[in-house]
């Protein structure tokens, strides 16, 4: 009995997240109640109430979702290896991030405006620095015998990955997820981190 309770919530909190995410495209957040996102769910106030606590809460929920995917593939064991980058892994990672935005594409349009790039930005720097900084610290990267501090690092590498997600998701281009990553990582792989002092395993 309990299964079947569960897969009915998640159901239901599937149809509220689709119908918003649906919604926002066509309207935009501000200019939606949650009586058209009850009405385009199927489903009554009392039952959107009881799923989330408004439309803010619905929003967080759906950006969470989309950070926690972002976190389950950021894995530093699969990508580093003593002082080397591995370069073909990371490009897995990245493309594995691309398809899975290019398959929620509606709701990364819809978040992808100057506060939602913001959060995004800031959520993948504490991503990068929760569970990477041990990494960079063993690295230990210096530029003319002056250690780079870790928080550079991590902007940088944050701005150009949220930088050029903000370009694909929001321009008319028919770049793969695959041929995005391979970019990504060829502009960072062949010189920033190189002339950082990160030996990349090709």
């Amino acid at each position: 009995m309990v299964k079947k309770i569960d897969l009915r919530v998640k159901r239901t909190n599937k149809m509220i997240m689709e119908a918003f995410i649906h919604l926002v495209e066509i309207k935009g957040y501000d200019n939606i109640t949650i009586q058209e996102i009850a009405d385009e769910a199927m489903i009554n106030r009392a039952t959107f109430y009881a799923h989330f606590k408004d439309k803010q809460d619905l929003y967080d929920q759906i950006f969470k979702q989309a950070i926690d995917a972002f976190t389950a593939v950021l894995d530093p064991d699969q990508i580093v290896q003593g002082n080397r980058l591995k370069v073909r892994k990371i490009e897995m990672v990245l493309k594995n991030i691309y398809e899975q935005i290019q398959a929620n594409r509606k709701f990364f349009l819809t978040i992808m405006d100057a506060s939602g790039n913001e959060i995004l930005r800031k959520k993948v720097a504490e991503i990068l620095n929760e569970k990477y900084s041990h990494v960079f610290k063993r690295l230990k990267i210096t530029e003319n015998d002056i250690e780079v501090p870790l928080d550079f690092i991590i902007e940088y590498m944050t701005s150009i990955f949220v930088g050029t997600l903000h370009w694909w998701i929001t321009s008319e281009t028919t770049m793969s997820a695959d041929s995005l990553s391979k970019l990504v990582i060829k502009l960072v792989g062949n010189g920033h981190l190189t002339i950082l002092g990160i030996e990349i395993d090709h």
